[in-house]
């Protein structure tokens, strides 16, 4: 039924001078995703179509929900611009949407090549007039339709469609720079991962691994999460940082007092990360924090955190509903991930009290009592970068942490 499909760029096309470019972005994500040689391309103005080629339009919109910066795309017959045509492929296209059940619709034209003879709204009513002639399922409702067939006239033939599939909004990812995402093995994190991929923000990542006071079941969850979170990214690849964080780990438990050691924990893992991202060629930080989550995402702990680095931090969850967060978490397939019972360095010694006001002097008073400078170094020279695809499983070990290609 169905030979073609119709893509929208939507924002994308009020870019101005940047415009072809951001298209071209979103257009290269597209090959990229779809993966598919069969099928062909046939750019028309601010807008593309897949032709299919006797291909799966399931496979290829699977490969279109993971492009950022499409508006919307639909499944779309082609005809000429002959009216007995467009009568007979509206019904087809009707016929196969309805199934057997009774719906309410409308048809909605639009009419691009003003040379046309028929106007728009005569051009409605002509094709629904048909429909309803030659079918008992369909009512008509011009206010809120079950269904809308809409029928676009353009200068080269008439192109006709019923439903609208939202897109993953945003721009494409890696127009905006390149970010370092700050990720444990909860559900926050890889949610703010994959939020920035939309907004046109590449990705690496970085986990701070502290086995054996951690568990390696730990670790592997973020390799796991990675891999989910890949399927969005350029090539289906994202880098991931893991620090060896168990010796700073293991002094923050012996010199910092309990009720402050998640907000110097945090402060450390800022400073190594700012490091890593200026090693990286990353502009930015990102996080999974939200406002008032648990103790270290409170506006006074965040400021004090925040502290010890110069480049800007983004977190885009800051304002989430934590309901809201789990629903992205479940449409991007890791919140079964990251539910699982493995506790990260932030968690495992989680404090009874943890400071929810932390004062910036006490900060760095405590901070003095031990010379992290030197650990810091050292953990920042040993950690390990991972190359993570998302067709590609890795399981890592005890033993380096990872069974093939580490950088």
């Amino acid at each position: 039924m169905y030979e073609r499909i119709l893509v929208r760029y939507g924002d994308l096309t009020l870019k101005g001078k940047n415009k072809r470019m951001f298209i071209e972005r979103v257009n290269n994500l597209i090959r990229n995703k779809v993966n598919n040689d069969k099928v062909k391309y046939e750019k028309n103005h601010d807008r593309l179509y897949i032709l299919l080629n006797g291909e799966s339009h399931e496979d290829v919109i699977k490969g279109l929900d993971r492009v950022s910066g499409l508006s919307s795309y639909s499944l779309v017959s082609k005809t000429t611009k002959d009216m007995e045509s467009i009568f007979e492929k509206a019904f087809e296209v009707v016929e196969s949407e309805l199934k057997g059940k009774v719906v309410t619709f409308k048809v909605e034209s639009k009419r691009s090549d003003k040379n046309y003879p028929v106007k728009s709204p005569e051009i409605s009513k002509l094709v629904a007039g048909h429909v309803l002639r030659n079918t008992d399922l369909l009512k008509v409702d011009v206010h809120k339709p079950e269904l809308t067939l809409n029928v676009e006239v353009r200068s080269d033939a008439t192109f006709i469609y019923c439903k609208k599939i939202k897109g993953m909004g945003g721009f494409p990812v890696g127009v905006a720079g390149k970010g370092l995402l700050m990720l444990s093995g909860g559900i926050d994190s890889p949610v703010a991962g994959f939020l920035a991929m939309k907004q046109g923000i590449q990705i690496e990542c970085i986990h701070f691994e502290s086995t054996p006071l951690t568990s390696i079941e730990s670790a592997q969850k973020v390799i796991d999460l990675t891999e989910k979170m890949s399927a969005y990214a350029p090539h289906n690849v994202i880098k991931v940082h893991m620090v060896p964080f168990m010796e700073l780990h293991q002094a923050l438990l012996n010199y910092i007092p309990e009720s402050y050691n998640i907000t110097i924990m945090r402060r450390m893992m800022y400073r190594i990360s700012e490091e890593i991202a200026k090693r990286n060629n990353c502009i930015v930080l990102l996080n999974g924090e939200s406002v008032g989550q648990v103790a270290s995402q409170t506006l006074q702990s965040m400021s004090v955190i925040n502290t010890v680095v110069n480049m800007p931090v983004i977190r885009p969850l800051s304002t989430y509903d934590k309901l809201d967060i789990i629903g992205i978490s479940r449409k991007i397939d890791c919140y079964n991930i990251s539910i699982k019972p493995f506790e990260d360095c932030c968690t495992v010694y989680l404090p009874k009290k943890p400071a929810t006001a932390p004062k910036l002097d006490k900060c760095e008073l405590y901070e003095q009592k031990f010379d992290f400078k030197e650990i810091l170094d050292k953990t920042i020279e040993n950690t390990k970068t991972i190359i993570v695809n998302a067709n590609n499983h890795r399981d890592i070990t005890l033993e380096g942490f990872i069974v093939s290609e580490v950088i």
